[in-house]
């Protein structure tokens, strides 16, 4: 069945799992179907750990994820007429396929034209063969056509053809939902690489050997086999939201998903890669709304190891120690954790995380500590982790470790190195790869250190109203006297003078007090920069509005700003025999050729005139004119000036 949209108490937001998870594995990378034997073993082992519908054959969901089985699918390929490339150098992976031939059709071209525009070569589709008699019907009714698609690569190395078949799922997965299908919702990939294959679905444990009939053939080999379970909390089983997903396999769940999946869609536009490139931004929407915590964490785990990172490193990243403020924490690991605390948020559990990219496996455990992994190793060199030991059984003879994951401890197997590398090695080395401690110093910074901000220039402007007619002449101004002590005078009530009706030419614009008039914003999108000194410069208005200024002078000056010198400023009402000093904002138009226009000053009230020296000391105030085309256009350009005002 599908997941219902939200509607009266469920949300969908609270899918989460509380599964049983183990994998097996040869620390040598020895393959063998008896690897994949014991995977199937573990799974059945596990299966009071799932769960079942209200018909006992419906299963929550049950898989199982190997490494690539080349001579298997080599065999089984050639059949088909496929010849398929070295081991390494071609793709293979399980896709789920809507029942409908028209939805399948439409799936497949859209898979095979993206291959193509990715610049790799598609090679062909195999059905994969399936038994379901021993399922539910409800698992019936959803269940996809399963098909495996062949892709050769044609990159430099096994890293960038991983890297360019995770870019084709990522496109083919948001191709498919732009077709709106009626049954595009079964369309799903379980794994697409040239490293891992995935087998999984809405089953019970032990249905998953029996549902797919390549896992019982002989030539079906991996070095390991990791497994998953699933129990549904609160949540509705689907075929592909079973486990295991492309990198992982869960226990437990991951409470801070919401902000976690915020921040990732956050940092986006940020977001830079030289692995990935310009592909980087095919990829999303990274996380589909809709996915389970599992299925979200898994996608972000992908990402960080595509973008460069170490399997070890990511998972370091995604769910790290408890750090801060631990004595007992060497200084390199802390650096190493508080350098990746802004970079990403934790995915803080309870949660088990079972790992592998087909040449490491591993499993962490988060630093809660409240999910249960055990683990074991033999003398043949078989490791063995789940969520409770006695799912496989060995000689206590051939067992040399017995142990169990602590809070925000890791366990690694290196398949390629052949060895077991346990926390604090393999910790130590990740946090030593680069400076960490030193990049922290270097880059923040501590308000108390900062230096203190230069006084701005101070400019005397005389406020005097020059006498009608030609511009005046400049003239110098008086030296600034002391301040008098204000005196206090009598309010006086104004007359009301009578009501006289006047002619057009008497009317005169109002004045707009200050507390008449709220000084608005210019709109974000009208922001621009003074290219030149950096300066805001808000707003733009044609060349012909420089017509109000043509005489230099600069009219209707209105209250912008408060006096900083006076703690509670009583504009506009300011006496007029007081002297003030302080900061004011001037908010000046200026022409394309330079010239002051309407000048918007800290006064009281009134039509006010500035002389020519005021002018002159904003006309060229860090402004350059710009051009829309070639258009000349002027500007409003906001300044701060410190002030004298004199009666």
């Amino acid at each position: 069945m599908d997941i219902p949209s939200r509607q009266g108490l469920y949300e969908p937001a609270n899918e989460h799992d509380a599964c049983g998870v183990g994998f097996v594995a040869h620390i040598k990378n020895r393959k063998s179907h008896a690897i994949v034997a014991q995977g199937l073993q573990i799974l059945q082992n596990l299966t009071h750990r799932g769960a079942t519908g209200y018909d006992p054959l419906l299963g929550d969901g049950a898989g199982i994820l190997i490494q690539m089985p080349d001579a298997f699918l080599r065999a089984e390929a050639s059949k088909l007429g496929i010849t398929l490339p070295a081991e390494g150098c071609y793709g293979c992976g399980n896709i789920f396929l809507p029942q409908s031939a028209n939805g399948r059709a439409a799936c497949q071209s859209a898979l095979a034209r993206l291959v193509h525009e990715e610049g790799q070569t598609f090679l062909g589709w195999r059905d994969v063969p399936r038994d379901n008699t021993g399922l539910a019907q409800a698992a019936k009714d959803r269940e996809p056509a399963v098909r495996q698609v062949f892709i050769g690569g044609t990159c430099a190395d096994q890293d960038a053809f991983e890297r360019k078949l995770f870019v084709i799922r990522k496109r083919v997965e948001h191709e498919v939902r732009r077709l709106d299908l009626v049954d595009g919702k079964q369309f799903y990939i379980p794994t697409l690489s040239s490293r891992t294959l995935n087998y999984k679905g809405m089953l019970l444990a032990h249905q998953v050997g029996e549902y797919f009939l390549d896992l019982k053939d002989e030539r079906m080999a991996s070095a390991l086999a990791l497994v998953h379970q699933r129990f549904s909390t609160n949540t509705f089983p689907t075929w592909d939201l079973a486990h295991p997903f492309r990198m992982i396999a869960h226990n437990g769940e991951i409470n801070t998903l919401r902000g976690n999946i915020n921040w990732m869609a956050a940092r986006q536009k940020a977001m830079a890669s030289k692995w990935l490139g310009e592909d980087l931004d095919k990829l999303w929407p990274l996380i589909v709304e809709g996915q389970s915590d599992s299925a979200s964490f898994d996608n972000a785990l992908e990402l960080l190891v595509m973008g460069g990172y170490s399997l070890p490193h990511a998972m370091m990243m995604l769910i790290p120690e408890a750090w801060a403020g631990n004595p007992l924490m060497d200084e390199e690991r802390r650096a190493f954790y508080e350098f990746h605390a802004p970079v990403m948020e934790p995915w803080d559990g309870p949660a088990a995380v079972a790992f592998t990219d087909g040449r490491q496996i591993g499993a962490t455990l988060d630093r809660n500590g409240l999910r249960p992994a055990r683990y074991l190793v033999t003398e043949d060199d078989v490791v063995l982790m789940a969520s409770e030991m006695g799912v496989l059984t060995f000689p206590e003879e051939k067992i040399v470790k017995k142990w169990r994951l602590q809070p925000g401890k890791m366990f690694l197997i290196d398949l390629q190195q052949g060895r077991i590398i346990d926390d604090a090695e393999l910790k130590k080395t990740i946090a030593t790869e680069e400076p960490y401690r030193q990049w922290i110093e270097e880059s923040r910074v501590f308000l108390t250190e900062l230096p203190e901000a230069k006084p701005l220039p101070m400019i005397d402007i005389a406020l005097e109203a020059p006498s009608a007619g030609s511009p005046e002449e400049a003239k110098p101004l008086p030296p600034k006297p002391t301040p008098p002590k204000p005196k206090a005078k009598p309010i006086k009530k104004p007359k009301p003078k009578p009501i006289k009706e006047k002619t057009k030419s008497e009317i005169k614009k109002p004045v707009v007090k200050e507390e008449q008039v709220e000084s608005k914003p210019e709109p974000a999108s009208s922001m621009v920069k003074d290219s030149a000194h950096n300066n805001p410069v808000v707003g733009t208005k044609a060349n012909s509005d420089s017509k109000r200024s043509e005489s230099g002078k600069v009219t209707e000056a209105r209250a912008f700003a408060g006096y900083l010198n006076n703690p509670k400023p009583n504009y506009p009402g300011i006496a007029r025999s007081r002297h003030w000093e302080g900061l004011v904002l001037l908010r000046v138009y200026v022409t394309a050729d330079g010239r002051c226009g309407n000048l918007n000053v800290a006064r009281s009230s009134g039509h006010d005139v500035l002389d020519e020296s005021a002018v002159s000391a904003v006309r060229n105030w860090r402004f350059v004119p710009g051009k829309r085309g070639d258009t000349p256009i002027a500007s409003w350009v906001t300044v701060p000036i410190e002030f004298s005002l004199r009666n």
